[in-house]
């Protein structure tokens, strides 16, 4: 199997980072590197990546030069990366033993440029909150741009077959990132498997829903170049499926 590159963006999260990182240890897939690329933070974090990555040097750091924000952050670690599969794990988020596993094995049957799980929600304190968020069977570009199901903490791609890789510096950079790969004519599938947790922060970046809107409204109209008229259509499905994924029940 190829080697994984999990791309990492980090910023002042020296209190979560290490238990991200020992869920990656914990996989039993074992060829990865983990990638992370901390955008200045101002507490420990880089000083504990660094540590860990002196007794596992699968684990590096990357210091980005200033702050930039997370798309230019995983854009640093994507273009060190080694492997063939790219795997997105933000800094705060968890992914259960069997993901990576899981889930090569499924993108390899499919043979899928991109691919998705399921996965369930946490608080600061680990404790799950929440339904299980499923995933549909597959998505198309035209699916995806009413859809909310890509999680980035699930995401990965398969590089030879998606073509090249780069993040827009914009807010939901990783959902720009999943409409360039399918746009091309590829075809997301998703694995209905609870394979990772997500946690919910407020001061996370997507963690307040009206601007997280503002910027799905931007790159259907600024970076997509949707017409209003569908712009309008595709927005109202998002806004849909978005209020249901956050229902906690």
């Amino acid at each position: 199997m190829p080697l994984v590159s999990i791309i990492t963006p980090s910023w002042n999260v020296e209190g979560l980072i290490e238990e991200t990182i020992r869920s990656v240890q914990s996989q039993t897939f074992a060829d990865w590197e983990l990638l992370i690329a901390d955008d200045c933070s101002t507490d420990r974090t880089p000083e504990i990546v660094a540590d860990i990555g002196e007794r596992d040097p699968r684990v590096k750091l990357i210091r980005m030069p200033k702050n930039g924000g997370p798309a230019l952050a995983r854009q640093a670690a994507i273009d060190r990366a080694q492997g063939r599969y790219l795997a997105f794990l933000d800094s705060d988020d968890l992914w259960l033993p069997g993901k990576l596993e899981r889930q090569l094995a499924f993108a390899r049957e499919k043979r899928a440029a991109l691919s998705y799980t399921a996965f369930r929600r946490i608080n600061e304190t680990n404790t799950v909150t929440g339904r299980l968020i499923s995933v549909p069977a597959s998505l198309t570009y035209g699916q995806l741009l009413k859809n909310t199901a890509i999680a980035t903490l699930t995401a990965v791609v398969d590089r030879e077959i998606a073509g090249p890789i780069v993040m827009k510096n914009e807010g939901y950079d990783d959902f720009c990132l999943w409409l360039s790969i399918l746009k091309r004519g590829h075809t997301a599938y998703g694995l209905d498997e609870d394979l990772a947790r997500y946690r919910v922060r407020g001061s996370s970046v997507s963690s307040r829903p009206v601007r997280s809107a503002k910027w799905v409204w931007q790159i259907y109209r600024n970076v997509e170049h949707l017409s209003l008229v569908r712009s309008s259509w595709c927005f109202a499905h998002w806004g849909a499926r978005a209020w249901l994924k956050r229902r906690e029940f």
